[in-house]
């Protein structure tokens, strides 16, 4: 998955999560035209087409969500289209209605950019959405990634629909997965792993150190404090939606991570996982 991109001919960096054809694809939230909120778990037993673009006010975003609404006709049921941008949802429902859009559900990431984060196709240096398109199955596996290199050129619509006949004939991959995609909520009784378990998961996880046999820590540093503060801006969308928050120190370019899971009084799963997605964050 590509980490940069320009914009005619100047450099810019996309940042969030990196994400690799057949792996689980992160749950999201964004927000509709009337302001309710949504989540990729909201497109059950559908294929998914998602396609991401920095503005519905510029020319080739503008021509991007129309030629999808136009090819989404020749669609089966079982495919939904979906655009998300960071235009407000007013600005989209303004388009939707103007363009009479409406086999795209065009959504909006502009609340906490969820979407840009979990999919790494936020612009850092615009705050802005990658133009991208991807295909999920129906059991929510990524099947396709497409970004565009250059942020002004249109993406190779015919290479997206060649890929979604493909996932078609084969709706709902199978994944096997040592841990889960997501935290699960601590309720009730959660045992600690075993040091047998933990030292296992451990060995996969660079750079985390055991601490008093029941916390992961880890150190990252940045240049300064400003790219250590946003660092810590994407960790927090990350952990709010896992419902599950490390601790967090910073001390001017350096970040300090603690992971451990009070519930049980040492380390679970959740750990690890949100462990192997901050590694990802900063991939």
């Amino acid at each position: 998955m590509i980490r940069k991109i320009s914009f005619k001919g100047s450099p810019l960096t996309l940042v969030g999560r990196v994400l690799k054809v057949e792996m689980p694809a992160p749950d999201f939230k964004v927000v509709s035209q009337d302001l309710k909120e949504y989540k990729l778990s909201d497109f059950k037993d559908k294929i998914k087409v998602i396609n991401s673009f920095p503005s519905l006010d510029t020319p080739v975003c503008d021509l991007q969500v129309k030629e999808f609404n136009k090819r989404a006709t020749g669609l089966s049921g079982d495919v939904v289209v979906i655009g998300i941008s960071k235009d407000l949802p007013f600005a989209q429902k303004r388009f939707c209605e103007t363009f009479e859009i409406k086999n795209v559900s065009v959504l909006s990431d502009y609340k906490t950019t969820s979407f840009g984060v979990n999919f790494g196709l936020l612009i850092k240096e615009l705050n802005l959405l990658a133009r991208a398109a991807l295909i999920v199955d129906k059991n929510n596996i990524l099947r396709y990634i497409q970004i565009a290199e250059e942020l002004a050129s249109p993406l190779n619509y015919e290479e997206i629909l060649g890929n979604l006949a493909e996932v078609i004939k084969n709706p709902a991959l199978l994944v096997q997965e040592e841990l889960a995609s997501k935290c699960k909520p601590c309720e009730g009784s959660v045992k600690a792993l075993s040091k047998e378990s933990v030292e296992k998961l451990l060995a996969k996880h660079h750079g985390w150190e055991l601490v008093e046999d029941k916390k992961l820590v880890k150190e990252f540093k940045f240049n300064d404090f400003v790219e250590c503060k946003y660092f810590l801006d994407l960790v927090s969308v990350i952990a709010e939606e896992q419902g599950h928050h490390p601790v967090m120190t910073i001390i001017y370019n350096k970040l300090k991570v603690t992971l451990t899971t009070h519930a049980s009084g040492g380390l679970t799963d959740n750990d690890f996982i949100m462990a192997r997605i901050i590694d990802e964050l900063n991939s």
